[in-house]
């Protein structure tokens, strides 16, 4: 885990593309997607059917190895509404044990809109706490400090002729409405099944608006590597 300030908080952001708020003892992850897999193959195309058993073993490992007591996640949490309805026991049985041994709360996204909470949890569209809103989707305008999820942010850059690819959470540092420290984070996404977007695409640049600076931040050799996105023109 490395060190991240962020709206005047002090975060961690691991290895595993999950954010803890060690105020809040709070895990955040983004867009774990489960039951991808039986979404496709109900489709015709024949995937791995275990993503939602890998997703949440390492959301699991993610709790040990923060001490998080409360798991916060931020949309788009099964592939589709009725995705909870497909887990197989296995999973479901993973999933129970991890809603009863933390506070769990489901913030529901374009994906889920209309999600059960089968094993576990409770629902919200949206949530503020301490001051941050929690929500799925980066809404543009927004002057508070933010969390969302929804695109999946991967850096893309080269390297020595190397060519790198890696989940990323993008950052925006602003000023808020009452003068402190703002901001807003898009989270990477966290489902074994998930894919990405260039965290320098318009669509996430245009979300993060209006912003003083916008970057790519990962954990890289134990330190966080940050990587400029855009700028305001002077």
């Amino acid at each position: 885990m490395v060190p991240l300030s962020f709206a005047g908080e002090e975060w961690l952001l691991t290895e595993g593309r999950a954010l803890y708020w060690p105020r809040e003892r709070a895990l955040l992850v983004a867009d774990l997607h489960l039951e991808k897999g039986s979404f496709f193959a109900r489709h015709g195309q024949m995937i791995p059917p275990y993503d939602s058993r890998e997703t949440l073993e390492r959301v699991a490992l993610a709790i040990r190895e923060t001490g998080a007591r409360r798991v916060i996640t931020l949309g788009d949490n099964f592939h589709d509404s009725q995705g909870s309805a497909r887990l197989e026991p296995h999973a479901c049985g993973m999933l129970e044990a991890l809603t009863k041994a933390v506070d769990w709360v489901w913030i529901t996204g374009n994906h889920d809109p209309d999600m059960e909470a089968r094993c576990g949890g409770t629902l919200a569209e949206e949530l503020e706490l301490s001051g941050v809103i929690l929500r799925h989707r980066a809404q543009v305008g927004e002057l508070r400090p933010e969390l969302s999820g929804h695109y999946h942010p991967r850096l893309q850059v080269t390297l020595r002729q190397r060519r790198i690819r890696r989940p990323c959470a993008v950052v925006s540092a602003q000023e808020g409405p009452d003068g402190a420290p703002s901001g807003r984070m898009i989270l990477p996404a966290f489902g074994a099944y998930t894919g990405g977007m260039d965290a320098a695409d318009p669509a996430i640049l245009k979300a993060m608006q209006p912003a003083d600076q916008i970057d790519a931040v990962l954990p890289a050799g134990g330190r966080l590597a940050t990587f400029p996105l855009w700028r305001r023109a002077a």
